[in-house]
């Protein structure tokens, strides 16, 4: 573990000096990121520091007890080497998890979908809910969140609502939330007061740049249509909305929310390029799955991943067996201590693979 906590070092040394430099502050792209390795390797740094002076405390201590000429000494170089011995297992533990290898795709901004499944107008409700949940979230976490296209539902909530969200190291939180999400409760439109099971399907999409998609324009078909639903007389009358097709793969993004077509394709564009991008991801985050039997970020989008259950107030995470009942905070907003447990739980396994590097 010494020669890898000796390479940190040193990148951090190379970083140190790379960010000063005129050429990188000029290529604002390249600083960012540097800036970004900088502050992560800042931290870690900082525990090798604490990790190697505890280490020196040892050996001195250890020679110090050895040579046993001053009673007093030894005795306080005992009281050192247990002080030490008992600071080395915390600070190992916090520098593995330090060295587990950062997803590029974490610092990414994200695009959210979020359709009704199966449930009819009660699903439709719940996926305005979640949409709800997942603004406050955004706003507890100081992110923005912008809508890029809506499909309201008929009483309520929405067929299909697809927004961005904008911030530091969305993705990296978010990326958790994709999956079927379930909603058992008695329904605004049950009149017998029965309990009724919907559902929803959420997709997070890292939100790709440019460089990141190739996206020839040749590809790419473009229709224009007139938009629905709410928006005063140009609805109908203007061709405002925009429907994207690429060919090669058939997927397609739409766009009606802004009265300019321009805008509109816009979005479009980026919702089409974001959808490409983690198509790609999706494949290598099954081979990843396959390879080491991941339960939290399979890869898989059909699969059922948490319960909001009103009758009980309890809301249930599958992927970890995780049960909380605390359903009025969750559906407000508050999936931190959720999160944080995915995320737990993701770097235990991928700790498990980084012991046999170590």
């Amino acid at each position: 573990m010494l020669d890898k906590l000796h390479i940190v070092k040193q990148r951090f040394d190379e970083v140190s000096d790379l960010i000063i430099q005129p050429d990188i502050i000029t290529d604002q792209k390249r600083y960012v990121k540097l800036n970004k390795e900088y502050k992560d390797l800042s931290a870690m740094v900082e525990k090798i520091n604490q990790y190697e002076v505890l280490l020196n405390n040892i050996e001195e201590a250890k020679e110090i007890i050895s040579d046993g000429s001053d009673p007093e000494m030894t005795e306080m170089a005992k009281m050192e080497l247990d002080e030490a011995n008992e600071g080395i297992p915390k600070l190992e533990e916090e520098i593995k998890f330090m060295l587990i290898p950062k997803d590029p795709e974490d610092a990414k901004n994200v695009i959210v979908e979020i359709r009704a499944g199966t449930g009819g107008d009660e699903a439709s409700i719940f996926a305005g809910d979640l949409y709800r949940m997942y603004t406050k979230y955004c706003s507890d976490k100081g992110w923005q969140t912008e809508v890029e296209d809506i499909s309201e539902g008929t009483s309520g909530g929405f067929k299909e609502i697809i927004f961005s969200v904008t911030g530091a190291d969305v993705y990296g939180d978010m990326k958790f939330e994709s999956g079927v999400h379930r909603v058992q409760r008695v329904p605004q439109t049950e009149t017998q007061g029965r309990v009724h099971t919907s559902a929803a399907t959420v997709m997070v999409l890292p939100e790709a740049e440019e460089f990141d998609v190739e996206l020839k324009q040749s590809d790419i078909r473009v229709d224009y249509f007139c938009s629905s639903g709410p928006g005063g007389q140009s609805v109908n009358t203007t061709y405002s909305a925009v429907r994207l097709t690429h060919v090669p793969t058939g997927l397609v993004a739409q766009c009606q929310d802004q009265k300019s077509q321009h805008k509109n394709k816009d979005k479009a564009m980026k919702v089409l390029r974001s959808r490409l991008y983690e198509q790609e991801l999706e494949k290598k985050l099954a081979a990843d799955s396959l390879k080491r039997n991941s339960l939290v970020a399979s890869g898989d989008r059909s699969a059922k991943i948490r319960t909001y259950n009103y009758p009980q107030g309890r809301v249930t995470e599958h992927r970890i067996g995780l049960t909380i009942y605390d359903l009025q905070n969750v559906i407000n907003g508050d999936i931190h201590k959720i999160i944080d447990e995915l995320k737990l739980a993701e770097n235990t396994e991928k700790l498990k693979e980084l012991g046999e590097v170590l």
